[in-house]
This record gives structure tokens, C-alpha cells and sequence, in this order.
């Protein structure tokens, strides 16, 4: 018997088998394989779509809080921009009220003074005059001390009377 002649008797009962195990696969076993497949193909696909629900939803996630970050970063700088600009304001109303009480100080200490210049210079006139008056006193009354001189000095301020 030579290996590459076929026997038909072989080959008849090798088909016979093959058609019995594939009639038998096909019936018991070849629909809960293939549900099987189907169910678990079913499953794969449901978790791609669930793990692409989800990654979508992380990315809106990431985005709203971007968005977050952004508008807490925006709301911080316009409070430390309105507390600069409160702060700004505070310094300059205390340099105005400042400035405005130190001009009434120096307006009032400048007329205060004016006026003790004035009541100093006044006093200092009084006292020249007062001097003045007792220096001519005693002039005139060392002048005036003799009958003889007080004569001269009525003639000499009448004379002085007439030319005026």
C-alpha cells in the first residue's frame, strides 16, 4: 500500500465522522460558542463605548475646571486690583486730609505769627516813643534849666510856628 494512494474506505468512514462530530458541534455547541462570542463582543464594544463616555467626560471635566482655575484667577486678580486701588485711595484721601490740616497749620501759625510781629513791633514802637519822650525830657530839661534858655526856646518855636 503506497502512502499517497487513497482507499476509499478510509476516506468514506474519515467523512462519516467528520460529517457526525460537525452535525453534533453544530447542534450542541456551535450556538453557545457563538452567543458566547456575540455576548462577548457585546461586552468589548460596551466598554470601548463606556471608556470613550468616560474619557469625554473627563476631558469636559478637565475643561470645566480649566474654567474654574480661570475664573478663580480672574476673580483673585480683580480683588487684589479693587483692594490696590481701596488701598491707593486710603493714602491719597490721608495725604489730602494730611495736607489740608498741615496748610490750616501753617495758615495759623503764620498769622499767629504776623500778629505777635505786629504786637512786637508795636510794643518796640511804644518803648522807642517812651524812650524818645524821656531822652527829650531830660534834653530839655537840662536845656530848659535857666530862665535865660526857656526864653530862647519859646522865641526859636515861635519862629518855627511862623514859617509853617
Amino acid at each position: 500500500m503506497d502512502l499517497l494512494t487513497p482507499e476509499l474506505g478510509l476516506f468514506v468512514w474519515t467523512l462519516l465522522a467528520f460529517l457526525i462530530v460537525f452535525f453534533i458541534l453544530r447542534k450542541f455547541a456551535w450556538k453557545p460558542i457563538l452567543n458566547s462570542l456575540h455576548e462577548r463582543e457585546t461586552g468589548i464594544a460596551d466598554s470601548i463605548a463606556a471608556a470613550e463616555r468616560v474619557k469625554k467626560e473627563m476631558s469636559q471635566m478637565q475643561a470645566d475646571n480649566e474654567k474654574l482655575m480661570m475664573e478663580a484667577r480672574a476673580q483673585s486678580a480683580q480683588m487684589l486690583k479693587e483692594a490696590k486701588e481701596m488701598k491707593d485711595s486710603i493714602i491719597n484721601k490721608a495725604k489730602e486730609e494730611t495736607k489740608v490740616v498741615a496748610d490750616k497749620m501753617i495758615a495759623d501759625a503764620q498769622m499767629q505769627i504776623q500778629q505777635q510781629k505786629m504786637a512786637a513791633l508795636t510794643e518796640v514802637k511804644n518803648e522807642i516813643g517812651k524812650l524818645a519822650v524821656e531822652v527829650a525830657e531830660k534834653v530839655i530839661r537840662k536845656q530848659l534849666a535857666t530862665a535865660d534858655s526857656q526864653n530862647d526856646y519859646a522865641q526859636m518855636l515861635a519862629e518855627e510856628i511862623k514859617m509853617n
